[in-house]
């Protein structure tokens, strides 16, 4: 049985994985953070507590779901508790992934912008579809409930990191007025709209075909399953930067 926290537990991520963990045999969560009160099962810390949290329950890995100025202090106390720390916040700076990376030095520590099985299928797929049609226009459009603070999103980035391994291109955030299409160009639409899980799209498309990678999130518990997946997987693993893949391929 692996023991976690969940730094962020009264939000909407944080709700779902602690909903989502009660019917699971392999994890269960033992305390929570967070700034505002939480109606929970488990004792709820606020943020000045961490290290008191760390130290009376002793989990294996803490969970991440919160903004990036929460996590790097979070993950500054994980380093000196040797808690492991599995990560689902986006929209860090530079200076926040250095915390990171300065963290992943001490404790096993897994980032990632998805922790959706599916989208590490279509992360997959992408590449040998664009390597099948290489001179073809790509466009990527990504969608979002409307309280989602950073844009793009944390997936999409990747997913133009992944376009990137095949083909060198510029970033051209949506289109306004006269502005012919160039060669080297990849067009990053993003829309925030109701309640949303996920939703993101890559468009392939020339020579009078089109071709369309698309992933659609139904639930938040998708994220909040491969979350705990994660955690349990790092659990008692050695120090350093593992991502959602390393657990996929050992699944």
């Amino acid at each position: 049985m692996t023991h976690v926290g969940i730094n962020g537990i009264a939000g909407r991520m944080g709700q779902t994985i602690f909903e989502t963990a009660q019917e699971r045999d392999d994890v269960t969560v033992t305390f929570g953070l967070d700034v505002d009160d939480a109606d929970r099962s488990v004792p709820v810390y606020s943020p000045d507590e961490t290290e008191t949290a760390l130290a009376e329950h002793d989990p294996a890995v803490v969970i991440d779901f919160t903004v990036p100025e929460a996590t790097t202090t979070l993950a500054q106390a994980c380093a000196d508790a040797g808690v492991g720390l599995v990560v689902g916040t986006t929209g860090f700076e530079e200076d926040g992934f250095a915390v990171l990376s300065e963290t992943s030095a001490e404790v096993p520590l897994l980032k990632a912008t998805n922790f959706s099985r599916g989208i590490q299928a279509l992360l997959r797929s992408l590449g040998p579809a664009l390597e099948a049609l290489s001179t073809y226009d790509v466009e990527v459009m990504e969608t979002h409930h409307n309280a989602k603070r950073d844009a793009p999103s944390g997936t999409a980035k990747t997913i133009l990191e992944e376009i990137g391994e095949y083909r060198d291109f510029e970033t051209v955030p949506g289109r306004e007025g006269i502005q012919p299409r160039t060669e080297d160009e990849v067009g990053m639409l993003v829309r925030r709209a109701g309640d949303i899980r996920g939703e993101h799209e890559i468009t392939i498309a020339g020579n009078d075909e089109v071709l369309t990678l698309q992933h659609r999130a139904e639930d938040r518990a998708v994220f909040a399953a491969g979350a705990l997946d994660a955690a349990v997987w790092l659990a008692g693993r050695g120090a350093g930067r593992y991502e959602f893949g390393d657990v996929i391929d050992d699944s």
